[in-house]
C-alpha cells in the first residue's frame, strides 16, 4: 500500500471545533466518489435486543434502497423510510385536518379551516363554505412537521448489542483532482491535491475515503434522490501531526484514505495534498489537424482557411519512477510557465481522465500564438466505378499547409490526416508516419522567423 504525504500542516484557520449535532455525528466513515455519491457507514449508538425489535433512526437524506447492516449478525428485515421534510409533503399530510391560520398581528386574530383537498388546495370554513386559498398564515401543528428524514427498521439481531451498524448511500458531496504543472527547462515539477466541495452534507469528526474511478451507477425511478452536493470541511486533528494519506487498490479502482478525523460543514471547501511534489522530464508537442472528414463523402474545399496550431505537453511516467508508480485521478491540470521575471503565469488547462501507472500524461495547453498555419485544398478529382457490390467513387485531392514561425528558434509541427476505410497518401514533401489505419504524421520543421509549405496527396474511396 503506498503512503503519499497529504500535507504536514493545515492552516489555523481551517481547524474548527466540533459543530452542533448533526443528521451524521454517529458517523464512522464516509466514501466520497467523483459522481456525487456518498457511501456512509455508521454506528448508532442505541440498545438492540436479541431477537426482533423496532429502531427509529433520524440518518439524514438518504437513498432507501442502499440500507444494509454493516454487523453479519444482524438483518434487517423491513424498513420504512420518511423524508417528507419539505412543505408540499407535510400539506399532503395534513388532508382531513382543521388547520389554524393567523389572519392578524396579534395572537387571538386566527380562523381555523378544514383542508378537504390539495392540487388545488381547498378549505372549508366554519360556516360550511369552502374557499380555494388560504384565509391566512397556516400554522402547521407540530405533529406534522418532521425536522429531518427517520428511518424506522425491524432488526433482527443474533445477540443484544449497545450499537447499530447501518451503510447506506447519500449525496452531498464530490471530488476531484487538482494538478499544478510548473514548466522548467527540461522538467516540470508536479504536485496534486484532492479537492472536496459539498452542498449539503454535514458529517462530525468522520473519518474519510475518496475512490478514484467510474463505478457503474444505475438510476432507480423510484428512490427518492438524496442531497445533492458541492462544500466541504474541516479537520479535527492537531496542525503539528504528521499528515499522510493511504493509497490502495479496490476492485477495479484505487482508494484514498485521508489521515484522521474530519467534519464537513455546508459551505466549505477543503484542499488536500495527494502527494509530495515529483520532478518529471516533459515534451511539448505542436500539432496542425487535418480536415479531411472521418467517414462518407469526400468533399472538394475551394477556399484557403487559417487552421489552429495545437499546443501540449507529454509528461513521461515510465515505471520505477515517483511520479511514474502513481494512479492519476481524473481531474483539472494547470499548467504556468515563469515570465521573465520569474513570475508564474498561467498558460494551459486540461482535463485529465483517470490514468494507470506507467502511462504518460499528456495536456492540452490551446493554441499557439506566433505559430500560424493555413491550409488549401490545390487540386480534386473524383472518378466512379461499377463493381459487383455496387458503384464506388475514388476521390484524388491535393494540399498545401503553410506554417509560419515567429520565434527565435526551430519549432517542429506535426500535421496529422484522419480518415476511416480506404484511403492512402499518394505523394508528400515530407515523408508521411503512419501511425495507426486511420491516422498518417506529417512531422515538419518550421525555421526561426520563416515558414514552410508541406504539400501531399491523398486517395481517398467510398
Amino acid at each position: 500500500m503506498r503512503r503519499p504525504v497529504l500535507a504536514a500542516a493545515l492552516p489555523a484557520a481551517l481547524l474548527l471545533a466540533s459543530a452542533p449535532c448533526s443528521p451524521l455525528r454517529a458517523q464512522t466513515g464516509l466514501t466520497i466518489y467523483n459522481d456525487g455519491r456518498v457511501l456512509v457507514r455508521r454506528s448508532v449508538p442505541l440498545t438492540v435486543p436479541k431477537g426482533v425489535s423496532e429502531q427509529r433512526l433520524t440518518l439524514g437524506a438518504l437513498d432507501p434502497a442502499s440500507l444494509f447492516a454493516l454487523d453479519s449478525g444482524v438483518t434487517f428485515v423491513a424498513a420504512r423510510y420518511d423524508g417528507g421534510v419539505d412543505e408540499s409533503s407535510i400539506i399532503r399530510r395534513a388532508v382531513g385536518r382543521l388547520l389554524v391560520f393567523q389572519t392578524g398581528g396579534r395572537p387571538n386574530d386566527t380562523v381555523s379551516a378544514t383542508l378537504l383537498g390539495v392540487d388545488p388546495e381547498r378549505y372549508r370554513l366554519a360556516d360550511g363554505t369552502v374557499v380555494f386559498s388560504r384565509p391566512g398564515t397556516l400554522r402547521y401543528p407540530p405533529d406534522l412537521v418532521l425536522a429531518d428524514p427517520t428511518v424506522a427498521l425491524a432488526v433482527r439481531s443474533e445477540v443484544p448489542r449497545r450499537a447499530l451498524g447501518v451503510g447506506y448511500f447519500t449525496g452531498g458531496a464530490a471530488w476531484e483532482a487538482s494538478y499544478q504543472v510548473i514548466l522548467g527547462r527540461a522538467d516540470a515539477r508536479v504536485s496534486g491535491s484532492a479537492v472536496l466541495p459539498s452542498q449539503t452534507l454535514r458529517a462530525d469528526s468522520a473519518e474519510i475515503q475518496l475512490l478514484a474511478g467510474a463505478v457503474s451507477r444505475v438510476m432507480s425511478q423510484s428512490s427518492p434522490q438524496p442531497y445533492a452536493g458541492r462544500v466541504m470541511a474541516a479537520k479535527d486533528m492537531a496542525a503539528d501531526e504528521v499528515s499522510v494519506a493511504g493509497e490502495q487498490k479496490v476492485g477495479e479502482f484505487h482508494l484514498y484514505s485521508l489521515p484522521g478525523r474530519w467534519s464537513i460543514l455546508p459551505g466549505v471547501t477543503t484542499s488536500i495534498a495527494m502527494f509530495d511534489p515529483a520532478s518529471v522530464p516533459y515534451e511539448r508537442s505542436y500539432v496542425v489537424r487535418g480536415e479531411i472528414p472521418f467517414w462518407g463523402y469526400f468533399p472538394q474545399q475551394p477556399n484557403e482557411n487559417p487552421v489552429p496550431v495545437e499546443v501540449s505537453y507529454l509528461l513521461k511516467r515510465p515505471r520505477k519512477s515517483d511520479f511514474g508508480d502513481r494512479p492519476i485521478p481524473m481531474g483539472i491540470a494547470r499548467i504556468y510557465a515563469a515570465d521573465s521575471n520569474g513570475r508564474q503565469q498561467l498558460v494551459g488547462e486540461a482535463a485529465v481522465n483517470h490514468t494507470a501507472a506507467g502511462q504518460d500524461l499528456r495536456l492540452s495547453a490551446g493554441e499557439a500564438f506566433d505559430l500560424t498555419a493555413r491550409r488549401v485544398q490545390t487540386n480534386y478529382a473524383t472518378r466512379r466505378d461499377s463493381t459487383r457490390s455496387g458503384w464506388r467513387t475514388t476521390a484524388t485531392a491535393d494540399y498545401a499547409v503553410t506554417i509560419a514561425n515567429a520565434t527565435d528558434s526551430l519549432a517542429t509541427v506535426d500535421v496529422l490526416e484522419r480518415r476511416a476505410g480506404d484511403w492512402n497518401v499518394v505523394s508528400s514533401s515530407v515523408p508521411p508516419e503512419k501511425l495507426s489505419s486511420t491516422e498518417t504524421r506529417f512531422r515538419v520543421k518550421v525555421p526561426a522567423r520563416g515558414e514552410t509549405r508541406l504539400t501531399y496527396r491523398v486517395r481517398v474511396t467510398w
